[in-house]
């Protein structure tokens, strides 16, 4: 028997996938700004329903949205400073003095230099700090007060979380003296107030985030677009969630994870791959009735309407790998919570609309575990065309429940990918598209059989809309040091391309 009705995802229909950060804006990061509002006004001209984003937390080393220093917090990088020079919190010498950068990459090594002294200029305007000389602004007061208030369960333990990582020069919670490390309250007592006006900082800028997420939220709502988050299944080690609740995780008694998280070896990485996350004790969890994941999900759906829960094999079984391991070919599978922590978050909040990302290799069991549940699983095209007409990604063998994808933001643009192809599994695309040798290599025939599916849901990345080559591929699984920086050029979400995608809706009746 299904635990979720899909109310939002059972009719057909069609969105984008875009990363906050791709967006193009002034500032060297896509952002909260006026372009993200004319974003939501070509989806809605171009006959889209939904926008995905990928997750909104802070990043940390590497720079990806799934490794964050909260689960529960939103990256000030993409804090509007413009609408900051309405209100006075900043001038326009202040934010026109920051370095322009390249309109369509991140460079996240100047965003950390330059970002913070800036929003610490606004801060200190707001009349919140110690410091300032400003007359406090009430209103702001009021709603900061409000805010902070609001969302003390996990605004408290992250403040001070990051005023701790600035005093100890931005090192892992786990190399802080002892006292601080395990919590000890006299310590963390004594630090609360050293470190205050730090600490309401840190709280100012995740105030002016999520007034202005909020605010981009309900236009886009209320502009008829739907917005679809990501919630990673784990957190990182160095994070103000581990730090806060090591007794959820598998921690030895100094906090030194026993195991992390991770895939074990396959075609794709003959080592496995490492994330390094630190396993949840799921016994603990199931003791509090999962206090900490309902927050956690009650906190994601104030932000997002549908969930993409990532890593969904994960809660039927995790692979668990020794910690000190410097690859994942020694792990070993446990069993996860299976189907009744999904059943305990249907009773605790209720239907929530969820995407399973049940790609890679699944069992028996885990395919239960979603039918069970009743959430629309992936398929995403760029694996379809290796194992002939049984791949359960052609569209040949969906079902209606499922989200289609050429590409994720982990996959290559459609197009790089298809220019790759070879041999059989080039010749087998052709065939079952319809395209000759010669036909100049494009995502546009994958994207059309995508939407022509009878998946209720076809989401396709905005680089294949605009027909890029590999340069606008977002992540690159297993590497570091070039990913997460792709953003799109101003002025490429153009009317011309939103009544081609309008059109294509239309047709394929979503």
């Amino acid at each position: 028997m299904s635990v979720f009705s899909p109310a939002e995802l059972d009719r057909r229909a069609c969105g984008v996938l875009l990363p906050i950060f791709s967006l193009p804006s002034p500032h060297g990061i896509g952002a909260l700004s006026r372009e993200a509002y004319e974003f939501v006004d070509f989806l809605a001209a171009a006959g889209q329903s939904y926008w995905q984003i990928l997750p909104l937390g802070p990043t940390s080393y590497g720079d990806s949205p799934y490794q964050s220093f909260s689960t529960f917090a939103g990256n000030p990088y993409f804090i509007d400073l413009d609408s900051l020079t309405e209100e006075s919190l900043l001038t326009r010498e202040e934010v026109d003095a920051l370095p322009e950068r390249n309109a369509w990459s991140i460079d996240y090594a100047t965003l950390y230099r330059t970002r913070e002294p800036v929003l610490r200029s606004a801060f200190h305007r707001s009349g919140l700090s110690e410091e300032s000389t400003d007359p406090p602004k009430e209103m702001l007061r009021e709603s900061f007060a409000q805010f902070t208030e609001d969302n003390q369960a996990w605004l408290a333990d992250y403040a001070l979380f990051m005023a701790l990582k600035k005093a100890h020069n931005g090192r892992a919670w786990s190399e802080w003296e002892e006292p601080l490390r395990l919590r000890e309250p006299e310590a963390m007592e004594q630090a609360r107030t050293r470190y205050r006006d730090e600490i309401t900082f840190v709280s100012f800028q995740q105030y002016l985030f999520h007034r202005q997420w909020k605010a981009l939220k309900s236009y886009a709502n209320n502009h008829g677009i739907t917005i679809i988050g990501d919630i990673p299944i784990y957190v990182a080690y160095d994070s103000a969630d581990t730090w806060g609740n090591p007794h959820l995780f598998q921690l030895d008694e100094n906090r030194i994870p026993i195991a992390v998280a991770g895939c074990p070896p396959d075609a794709f990485s003959r080592t496995g791959q490492l994330w390094g996350n630190p396993l949840y004790r799921w016994g603990a969890h199931r003791e509090t009735g999962y206090e900490w994941w309902m927050r956690r999900i009650r906190h994601s759906y104030e932000n997002v309407d549908v969930l993409r829960i990532d890593h969904f094999r994960g809660f039927e079984g995790y692979y668990s790998i020794p910690w000190g391991e410097p690859t994942a070919e020694h792990g070993h599978w446990e069993p996860g919570p299976g189907v009744d922590f999904f059943r305990f978050i249907a009773d605790v909040i209720g239907s929530c609309p969820v995407i399973a990302e049940d790609l890679g290799f699944l069992t028996p069991e885990v395919h239960h575990m979603r039918e069970q549940t009743g959430y629309p699983g992936m398929k995403v095209l760029q694996f379809a065309f290796g194992t002939g007409s049984e791949s359960t990604y052609l569209p040949h063998n969906y079902e209606r429940n499922t989200v289609v994808y050429t590409g994720t933001h982990d996959n290559d643009t459609t197009r790089s990918w298809y220019e790759g192809l070879t041999g059989r599994d080039r010749i087998y695309a052709d065939d079952y598209i319809g395209l000759s040798r010669e036909q100049t290599p494009s995502a546009w025939p994958f994207i059309r059989m995508a939407m022509r599916s009878v998946a209720d849901t076809a989401i396709i990345p905005m680089q294949d809309y605009l027909d890029l080559n590999g340069e606008a591929r977002i992540n690159e699984p297993s590497t570091t040091g070039n990913n997460w920086t792709w953003r799109m050029e101003p002025g490429a979400a153009d009317e011309a391309l939103a009544q081609r995608m309008r059109r294509l809706a239309e047709v394929t009746g979503r």
